[in-house]
């Protein structure tokens, strides 16, 4: 039985992660899952497989070495898997220093008390591996044309992105350095269940639910790379098992969006499903600071050498995640009357 040790477990991809491990893998593993529940982490995610024999959860912040310390000791750790991190981007904007701190020093902790356990006389113990889950916004903005590559040069632009591109440089050190055996991961946006509703898609699903308007930076012209978050997990589950040792790997779902696409396919759909929704609803709002054009992956080395492919596209998983939604209000509806709502009154009412 592998252990794995689950970091920000309690979010949107983590979580995703976790249920997909157990309904591939059984009993054959074991999960630790540890989280510091910010405002992000829900637990209601995993109602599911909550009272697994086989599945720990442990409220710790990644920035508490002592706490981190005490779960290595008591398990023998196969597997390191970091989701962790604060992840919004204007968030990021309006305070850059929780981002630091957790996706940089909690991502060194992290992997400090890792090396502290898997180090030996002679290298690292075998069969072990970090894997350290960023994101394609590390890259920057790309033009009209082209693909980042996993040797596409670092240029983020955002505090969020910027904080993440900096937890991959000390993971890559780690390698480089120590020999420590890592991956990093880079993925294109993600979309599917349990997102939380500050970002794009759940916003405007929510948003059209509950017949409010939604904001849509600047002209909505800007493009992104929408993957389906159990793609996401199939690809996370090939690097383990099968990534080289120090290696980066893109993840993307090869379906570039332009996010006023987006905003009005959800508005047909939900139309089609009896929801008196419009595009009435669309406002424009200023654009957001330092906004990133364009993402685009070219995910040719992991399909080449891991065999990944996505199983789920773009129609079918936007119609899953949107049925998903509209089944699944009650969770909905904890979070959007919450203290969310404050978040969302400050950042949008006055654009």
């Amino acid at each position: 039985m592998k252990t794995y040790l689950i970091t920000g477990g309690a979010g949107f991809i983590g979580s995703n992660f976790i249920q997909y491990m157990f309904n591939k893998y059984k009993e054959e593993i074991f999960i630790i899952n540890v989280d510091k529940l910010t405002y992000a982490g829900n637990l209601d995610n995993l109602k599911k497989i909550e009272n697994l024999n086989n599945y720990r959860f442990f409220r710790e912040d990644i920035c508490n070495e002592k706490n981190l310390d005490k779960i290595f000791k008591i398990y023998d750790i196969d597997y390191v898997v970091n989701f962790a991190a604060e992840s919004h981007v204007d968030r990021s904007i309006e305070d850059p220093s929780i981002f630091v701190k957790t996706n940089i020093l909690g991502t060194q902790t992290l992997l400090e008390i890792t090396k502290k356990y898997w180090k030996t006389k002679n290298g690292f113990k075998e069969e072990k591996k970090y894997i350290q889950i960023s994101t394609d916004e590390v890259y920057g903005s790309l033009g009209e044309s082209g693909y980042f590559t996993e040797k596409t040069p670092i240029d983020s632009h955002s505090p969020y992105s910027s904080s993440k591109a900096s937890a991959d440089l000390i993971t890559k050190a780690y390698y480089d350095t120590y020999k420590m055996p890592i991956n990093i991961t880079r993925c294109s946006n993600n979309y599917g269940p349990y997102q939380f509703p500050e970002k794009f898609i759940p916003l405007i699903i929510s948003n059209c639910i509950n017949n409010k308007q939604i904001p849509v930076y600047g002209n909505g012209k800007n493009v992104r790379d929408w993957l389906y978050v159990e793609d996401h997990c199939v690809a996370i589950d090939l690097v383990i098992n099968k990534g080289i040792a120090g290696q980066v790997y893109n993840i993307g779902g090869n379906n570039e969006k332009r996010n006023i696409e987006i905003v009005k396919y959800i508005i047909c759909a939900l139309k089609n499903k009896g929801l008196n929704v419009d595009e009435d609803l669309i406002r424009h709002v200023e654009d957001r600071q330092g906004h990133d054009r364009r993402y685009a992956i070219d995910s040719t080395k992991i399909k080449a050498e891991l065999g990944f492919n996505t199983l789920i596209d773009f129609n079918k998983g936007m119609l899953k995640t949107i049925e998903w939604y509209l089944n699944n209000k009650e969770w909905l509806n904890k979070i959007v009357n919450g203290n969310y709502m404050n978040y969302y009154e400050k950042f949008y009412s006055k654009r």
